[in-house]
């Protein structure tokens, strides 16, 4: 094992662990899955390693390679489960995974990528692809994937057992696709990712406004299949998406025309910027069009310089790649400030009897935006009692509150 530090604090100790989390999760159970060929053994073999780790690291100081650490835990671990369970040996492993011969030629080894794919392979539903990758691959409770999901944990539970019993049934591979199998299989796992990415930027429920931890996994994983296929448009462009969008994460408090500008961060708008360059180098798709847009934002000084005519025209080219309800319901968004108030209004409404868009709290306060610019004070404070209703986070919620509390003294209902 890696030297360790001296004793510290607990508190000190679960800061340190809730990084190992974020950072080494994915790549842990990774490795102990190729060596147990078990994605449930290799689950529980690194929850306990982190389970000794919470009980060990205050006492006995923090390991220099707390990644190392975890995975030789979570190893012997498992070595000692099949040690035990010699019938474990005699039977089919539950994933297949490369011979010696094929493991030392791939030609791509990081094992995270290889959860990845396994997590998204067209054998499995895709709700349950999305509810895999959150639960192995970025370490996600089984309580929140169901919040995020609007389900009780109880169903999200069978989802993921049934996922990783197809897994097993299928015998789907433990590895990267071949260079001939990516290009049909990368478009799920963008999706996936894309999914992943959204419900840490905008999560679906709790208190924090960003939830940091699936936004940084989700980045993280999309420079990986990036690194894998620098010239695939689509990664290029999924990656310019979440970066420009990223880039504003310390403003999140507030709504984009209220952020500080100056707190977004610039690198990686830069980088951003020249990922979206290589990406619509060709052919656009849904991830380049909807970083354009992006990128509209991020490039103007102010809320006032916004090229909303630019917007306007990009999401209908989005609304053509990838119809969608929330989609729509940007671009009607975009027609408002583009074209005012009344037309914004007029545009919110033709999308409003969708039913996707029912329980999304986003449209009422876009009727409710629309409708106090409007001066209609009255009818914007039940609008915004309408969003906060439907609002998942708690910030999120209180924001909805105010604004209805502001609307109500407007209209003068006190």
């Amino acid at each position: 094992m890696d030297a360790v530090t001296p004793p510290i604090p607990v508190d000190d100790a679960l800061t340190v662990l809730a990084a190992a989390h974020r950072e080494e999760w994915a790549a842990v159970v990774a490795s102990t899955a190729r060596l147990t060929g078990d994605l449930d053994l290799a689950e529980e073999c690194t929850q306990e390693a982190f389970a000794r780790a919470v009980e060990g690291w205050p006492d006995r100081g923090i390991p220099d390679r707390p990644g190392a650490w975890l995975t030789t835990v979570a190893a012997n671990r498992a070595r000692d489960v099949l040690r035990r369970e010699a019938a474990l040996r005699r039977r089919l492993p539950l994933l297949v995974t490369e011979t010696e011969a094929e493991t030392e030629v791939s030609w791509y080894p990081d094992d995270r990528l290889r959860l990845i794919f396994t997590c998204c392979h067209p054998a499995i539903a895709r709700e349950a692809q999305v509810a895999l990758t959150l639960r192995l691959v970025c370490g996600v409770s089984t309580g929140d994937i169901a919040a995020a999901f609007l389900v009780p944990e109880t169903t999200m539970a069978a989802r993921i057992t049934r996922a990783k019993r197809k897994i097993a049934a299928a015998r789907i591979p433990f590895r990267i696709p071949g260079p001939e199998e990516l290009p049909a299989r990368v478009s799920v796992v963008c999706e996936v990712l894309h999914l992943v990415f959204t419900v840490g930027h905008a999560p679906p429920s709790g208190e924090a406004i960003v939830r940091a931890d699936l936004v940084d996994e989700a980045i993280a994983l999309t420079r990986l299949v990036h690194g894998l296929l620098p010239a695939d448009r689509a990664v290029t462009g999924l990656l310019s998406l979440m970066l420009l969008t990223d880039a504003r994460r310390d403003t999140r408090d507030e709504l984009l025309p209220f952020q500080d500008r100056s707190r977004w961060d610039g690198a990686l708008i830069d980088e951003g910027l020249e990922l979206l360059a290589a990406a619509t180098a060709g052919p656009v798709d849904r991830y380049a069009l909807a970083a354009a847009i992006a990128s509209v934002h991020a490039q103007a000084p102010t809320w006032d310089d916004t090229d909303w005519a630019r917007i306007v025209d990009l999401y209908g080219l989005l609304a053509r790649a990838w119809p969608s309800p929330v989609v729509a319901l940007n671009g009607a968004v975009a027609i408002g400030m583009r074209d005012g108030p009344a037309a914004g209004l007029a545009a919110v409404d033709a999308v409003a009897r969708e039913p996707a868009l029912q329980r999304y709290a986003y449209l009422p306060a876009a009727r409710a935006s629309f409708l106090a610019d409007l001066g209609r004070w009255g009818e914007a404070a039940d609008a915004y009692a309408e969003a906060a209703s439907l609002a998942g986070t708690l910030a999120e919620r209180e924001r909805l509150q105010a604004q209805t509390a502001d609307a109500r003294s407007r209209a003068g209902c006190g």
